[in-house]
Protein backbone atom coordinates (compact mmCIF):
# COMPACT_ATOMS: atom_id res chain seq x y z
CA UNK A 1 0.00 0.00 0.00
CA UNK A 2 1.44 3.75 -0.79
CA UNK A 3 2.16 5.74 2.25
CA UNK A 4 0.55 8.82 3.24
CA UNK A 5 -2.29 9.88 4.78
CA UNK A 6 -4.29 9.55 1.14
CA UNK A 7 -4.19 5.64 1.29
CA UNK A 8 -6.09 5.69 4.40
CA UNK A 9 -9.61 6.87 5.98
CA UNK A 10 -9.25 9.05 8.78
CA UNK A 11 -12.11 10.44 10.96
CA UNK A 12 -12.96 11.65 14.53
CA UNK A 13 -12.20 8.87 16.70
CA UNK A 14 -15.25 7.32 18.48
CA UNK A 15 -15.78 5.11 21.72
CA UNK A 16 -15.77 1.91 19.79
CA UNK A 17 -12.69 2.96 18.17
CA UNK A 18 -10.99 2.84 21.31
CA UNK A 19 -10.35 -1.37 21.79
CA UNK A 20 -8.57 -1.07 18.50
CA UNK A 21 -7.10 1.85 18.93
CA UNK A 22 -5.30 1.13 22.65
CA UNK A 23 -4.55 -2.43 21.14
CA UNK A 24 -2.03 -0.57 18.66
CA UNK A 25 -0.84 2.11 21.10
CA UNK A 26 -0.05 -1.51 23.30
CA UNK A 27 2.25 -2.85 20.43
CA UNK A 28 3.92 0.87 20.14
CA UNK A 29 4.28 1.21 23.49
CA UNK A 30 6.37 -0.19 26.69
CA UNK A 31 3.95 1.75 28.71
CA UNK A 32 1.05 2.64 26.35
CA UNK A 33 -1.95 4.81 27.38
CA UNK A 34 -5.03 2.86 27.97
CA UNK A 35 -8.43 2.55 27.35
CA UNK A 36 -8.93 4.06 29.97
CA UNK A 37 -7.13 7.27 29.02
CA UNK A 38 -8.73 6.74 25.71
CA UNK A 39 -12.07 7.33 26.60
CA UNK A 40 -10.77 9.83 29.26
CA UNK A 41 -9.34 12.01 26.28
CA UNK A 42 -12.72 11.45 24.81
CA UNK A 43 -15.22 12.71 27.54
CA UNK A 44 -12.81 15.70 28.02
CA UNK A 45 -12.96 16.82 24.52
CA UNK A 46 -9.70 16.03 23.49
CA UNK A 47 -9.55 16.34 19.38
CA UNK A 48 -8.59 12.04 18.96
CA UNK A 49 -8.42 10.95 15.13
CA UNK A 50 -7.65 7.38 13.87
CA UNK A 51 -7.10 5.91 10.62
CA UNK A 52 -8.13 3.18 8.87
CA UNK A 53 -6.82 1.26 5.67
CA UNK A 54 -8.81 -0.20 3.24
CA UNK A 55 -9.53 -3.56 5.63
CA UNK A 56 -10.91 -1.40 7.78
CA UNK A 57 -7.74 -2.26 10.70
CA UNK A 58 -6.50 1.12 12.78
CA UNK A 59 -3.57 2.23 11.54
CA UNK A 60 -2.60 5.42 12.97
CA UNK A 61 -4.19 7.85 15.58
CA UNK A 62 -3.28 10.94 17.21
CA UNK A 63 -4.70 13.21 20.54
CA UNK A 64 -4.55 16.73 21.00
CA UNK A 65 -5.30 18.90 23.74
CA UNK A 66 -6.28 22.43 22.93
CA UNK A 67 -6.01 25.37 25.79
CA UNK A 68 -6.75 28.78 24.60
CA UNK A 69 -4.21 29.20 21.49
CA UNK A 70 -2.04 26.18 21.80
CA UNK A 71 -2.17 22.66 21.19
CA UNK A 72 -0.42 19.63 22.65
CA UNK A 73 0.09 16.66 20.72
CA UNK A 74 -0.68 14.28 23.59
CA UNK A 75 -0.40 10.61 21.55
CA UNK A 76 0.40 9.62 17.74
CA UNK A 77 0.67 6.44 16.90
CA UNK A 78 1.22 4.52 13.89
CA UNK A 79 1.20 0.62 13.07
CA UNK A 80 4.47 -1.02 12.27
CA UNK A 81 3.26 -2.04 9.35
CA UNK A 82 2.29 1.63 7.86
CA UNK A 83 5.78 3.47 9.56
CA UNK A 84 8.40 4.83 7.49
CA UNK A 85 5.91 5.29 4.29
CA UNK A 86 4.66 9.11 5.15
CA UNK A 87 2.27 8.27 7.50
CA UNK A 88 3.69 9.91 10.73
CA UNK A 89 4.66 13.20 8.56
CA UNK A 90 0.93 13.02 7.22
CA UNK A 91 -0.93 12.36 10.25
CA UNK A 92 1.35 14.92 12.11
CA UNK A 93 0.87 17.84 9.43
CA UNK A 94 -3.30 16.83 9.52
CA UNK A 95 -2.85 17.37 13.30
CA UNK A 96 -1.34 20.78 12.98
CA UNK A 97 -3.77 22.21 10.19
CA UNK A 98 -6.23 21.10 12.33
CA UNK A 99 -5.24 22.70 15.55
CA UNK A 100 -4.05 26.04 13.72
CA UNK A 101 -8.04 25.92 11.88
CA UNK A 102 -9.09 25.66 15.72
CA UNK A 103 -6.76 29.08 16.70
CA UNK A 104 -3.82 27.72 17.59
CA UNK A 105 -0.95 29.86 16.79
CA UNK A 106 1.71 26.92 18.83
CA UNK A 107 1.93 22.82 19.10
CA UNK A 108 3.84 21.54 22.14
CA UNK A 109 5.00 18.11 22.44
CA UNK A 110 7.32 15.70 24.77
CA UNK A 111 8.74 12.57 23.15
CA UNK A 112 11.36 10.45 24.99
CA UNK A 113 14.89 11.31 24.41
CA UNK A 114 15.88 7.92 23.35
CA UNK A 115 13.39 8.06 20.58
CA UNK A 116 15.28 9.40 17.84
CA UNK A 117 12.91 8.16 14.79
CA UNK A 118 9.81 10.30 16.31
CA UNK A 119 12.54 13.41 16.81
CA UNK A 120 13.77 13.10 13.87
CA UNK A 121 10.48 13.55 12.38
CA UNK A 122 9.94 16.41 14.74
CA UNK A 123 12.46 18.28 14.00
CA UNK A 124 11.50 17.51 10.11
CA UNK A 125 8.19 19.46 10.30
CA UNK A 126 9.77 22.36 12.28
CA UNK A 127 9.65 21.29 15.89
CA UNK A 128 12.56 23.29 17.99
CA UNK A 129 13.95 21.85 21.12
CA UNK A 130 12.45 23.64 24.03
CA UNK A 131 13.78 21.82 27.05
CA UNK A 132 14.13 18.89 29.12
CA UNK A 133 11.42 17.45 31.67
CA UNK A 134 13.86 15.20 33.79
CA UNK A 135 12.43 11.90 34.92
CA UNK A 136 9.25 12.26 32.78
CA UNK A 137 8.69 8.98 31.48
CA UNK A 138 8.43 5.53 33.12
CA UNK A 139 11.15 3.19 32.20
CA UNK A 140 12.52 -0.46 32.32
CA UNK A 141 13.17 -1.71 36.01
CA UNK A 142 11.03 1.44 37.78
CA UNK A 143 13.56 3.73 36.26
CA UNK A 144 12.32 7.01 34.83
CA UNK A 145 13.70 8.40 31.11
CA UNK A 146 13.84 11.89 30.24
CA UNK A 147 11.58 14.02 28.16
CA UNK A 148 12.58 16.21 25.10
CA UNK A 149 10.40 19.16 24.87
CA UNK A 150 9.63 20.70 21.34
CA UNK A 151 7.37 23.57 19.81
CA UNK A 152 6.37 24.78 16.93
CA UNK A 153 4.55 27.86 15.54
CA UNK A 154 1.21 27.28 13.85
CA UNK A 155 0.31 30.37 12.36
CA UNK A 156 -0.30 31.42 9.79
CA UNK A 157 -2.36 28.51 8.79
CA UNK A 158 -0.57 26.44 6.12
Amino acid sequence: MMGGIDSYTGRVMTPADVPAVAALEARLQAFPWTEGNFHDALDSGYDCRVWFDAAGAVRAYAVVLYVLDESHLLTLGVAPEAQRQGMGSAVMRHMMLTACTQGATQMFLEVRVSNLAARGLYEALGFQFLSLRHRYYPAADGAREDAVVMRKELAPCE
